[in-house]
C-alpha cells in the first residue's frame, strides 16, 4: 500500500492526483494501528518559529555558561551538541550558537495543544513528556474516513500547518517499534515497521538502541558478546535472565519484538521521575546529595507543570555491579516542593551511601498523586513549609519568565562548579 504524505491519499498510479510525490509505502500500512509521535527538537524549534532571525542559526536551549543543554536543533546537533550536555562544551563544540534562555510555560502550553490534537483522533493517548507520546488507533477507521496511517499523516500536516512545528511519526504493532521506528527518519518523519520484517530490522541493530540500555547497560551486555540485539536472541531467555536477571529477560523479550504494554491514556501519571547515569562512579555522599538536588528540583518542576503533586517518594540506585536499589516513602501530605523531595531522599539516601559502595545511577520520583490544592500546607507546628512553597512558587514564575538561570540555589552551583 502507498500513501501521500502531502495529502493522504492513496496512490494507485505512479503518482498521486494532488501532484505531489512523497509516498509512505509498507505492505502492512493498512494493518498497523500503534503510533509514536515525537515534536522534533521542540523547545528548540518553537524559539526558531517564535523568531525568525534564529531560523538559520544553531539554537541551544538552556542555561548559562554552568548550566547544561536542554535540547539543541538539528544544525546544532551537526556540530556534537546533545541534550544534558554541559553548556562550556557545547559551546566549544558549537561557538557560533545561539544560547536560548527557554520559557517552560511556553513549551508546556504548546505541548498541550498538540496533545489536543491528537486526542481529537483517539482517546486513546498515552503522553510520555509534553512533547512525545503514544497513540493507539484502532477501531478509528469508521470515524475518520481512513486507515490509521492516513489519520496520522492528516495529524501531521496539521501541526505544520497550524502551529508550524514539525513531529516525526513511528507506526507499527506495538510500542517499542512504534518508539524506535519514529526516531529513523528525524525530522518530520513517517516510519513503519510492520510484523513480517520486525525480527530482520532488529537482528543487526546495537544493544544501545534498546530502551533502559544506556552507555554502561551497552557495556556490560558488550562484555558478555551481546553487541548486536540478534546476539540476545541467539543466548536465549535462560541466560540472559541468569546474566541479568529480569532486565536480561526483558530485553529477550525485547530482542523477538515482544512487548505486551497497552498504550494507557492513565499511565502518564503513574511516576514523575528524574534520573542520571555518572560518567564515573560515585561512592561520596556529599557527591551524591550534589547530584540528586538537581533532580529533586526537575521532578518539582515537571509536578508543577503537570499540575499535580505525590505523596510516595522513591529513590533509585544503581551500583557498578547494576544492582538496582529502590527506596520508597510515604510522605505525611502530598508535596511538589524540591526542598521537601529533596529532604526526603537524602534522609533515603544515607541507609546506602555508607562511602565503600560505588554507583553510578541515581534517581528520584513521585507518584501516588492528588491535587495540588492539597499539597505542602503544613500545620500549626510547621509554619516553615508553607512559607518554602512560597518561596519555590516565586522561583518557578521568574524561571518560566527568565529563563532558569534566573534563580540559583547554592546548592545548584556547587554542583555546577564540581562539574566544572
Amino acid at each position: 500500500m502507498r500513501l501521500c504524505r502531502a495529502c493522504a491519499r492513496v496512490i494507485e498510479g505512479a503518482g498521486c492526483v494532488c501532484g505531489e510525490d512523497l509516498p509512505v509505502e509498507h505492505v502492512e500500512l493498512n494493518q498497523l494501528s500503534i503510533a509514536h509521535l515525537d515534536c522534533d527538537a521542540f523547545y528548540a524549534s518553537i524559539e526558531k518559529r517564535d523568531d525568525p532571525s534564529l531560523e538559520p542559526h544553531p539554537v541551544i536551549v538552556g542555561g548559562g555558561k554552568r548550566g547544561v543543554v536542554s535540547t539543541c536543533c538539528y544544525v546544532a546537533r551537526a556540530y556534537g551538541v546533545r541534550s544534558a550536555m554541559p553548556m562550556f562544551k557545547a559551546l566549544k563544540l558549537c561557538p557560533q550558537a545561539k544560547v536560548v534562555h527557554g520559557e517552560m510555560g511556553k513549551y508546556v502550553e504548546e505541548g498541550r495543544t498538540i496533545r489536543r490534537m491528537m486526542e481529537d483522533l483517539t482517546p486513546q493517548v498515552q503522553p510520555l513528556s509534553i512533547d512525545e507520546a503514544f497513540m493507539d488507533l484502532s477501531g478509528t477507521e469508521a470515524l475518520h474516513g481512513g486507515s490509521p496511517a492516513q489519520s496520522l499523516i492528516k495529524l501531521q500536516n496539521k501541526i505544520w500547518e497550524e502551529r508550524r512545528l514539525t513531529v516525526s511519526i513511528g507506526l507499527s504493532f506495538n510500542k517499542f517499534l512504534a518508539k524506535t521506528a519514529s526516531d529513523l527518519d528525524k525530522p518530520r518523519g513517517f516510519s513503519v515497521i510492520g510484523r513480517g520484517e520486525a525480527l530482520a530490522f532488529l537482528q543487526s541493530r546495537a544493544v544501545s538502541t534498546l530502551p533502559g540500555v544506556g552507555p554502561a547497560g551497552a557495556t556490560a551486555l558488550e562484555g558478555n558478546g551481546l553487541k548486536k540485539i540478534g546476539d540476545i536472541r541467539l543466548v536465549g531467555p535462560q541466560r540472559m535472565r541468569a546474566l541479568y536477571g529480569d532486565w536480561g529477560a526483558h530485553l529477550f523479550a525485547l530482542s523477538m519484538a515482544d512487548d505486551p504494554r497497552i498504550v494507557d491514556p492513565n499511565g502518564e501519571r503513574k511516576s514523575i521521575s528524574s534520573e542520571t547515569t555518572f560518567f564515573a562512579d560515585v561512592s561520596d555522599i556529599e557527591a551524591l546529595e550534589d547530584i540528586l538536588w538537581p533532580l529533586c528540583e526537575k521532578v518539582a518542576a515537571r509536578c508543577r507543570a503537570a499540575e499535580t503533586a505525590g505523596r510516595t517518594l522513591t529513590l533509585k540506585l544503581k551500583d557498578t555491579r547494576f544492582k538496582i536499589v529502590t527506596r520508597r516513602r510515604q510522605l505525611p501530605e502530598p508535596t511538589l516542593l524540591a526542598h521537601r523531595i529533596f529532604e526526603t531522599a537524602r534522609e533515603l539516601l544515607a541507609g546506602d551511601a555508607d562511602g565503600r559502595t560505588k554507583y553510578r545511577l541515581i534517581g528520584v520520583g513521585l507518584s501516588d498523586f492528588s491535587d495540588p490544592a492539597d499539597a505542602d500546607k503544613g500545620d500549626m507546628l510547621d509554619t516553615e513549609t508553607p512559607k518554602r512553597a512560597a518561596a519555590e512558587a516565586a522561583i518557578a514564575k521568574a524561571r518560566s519568565k527568565f529563563g532558569k538561570d534566573a534563580v540559583q540555589t547554592g546548592r545548584a552551583l556547587k554542583a555546577e562548579w564540581d562539574d566544572e
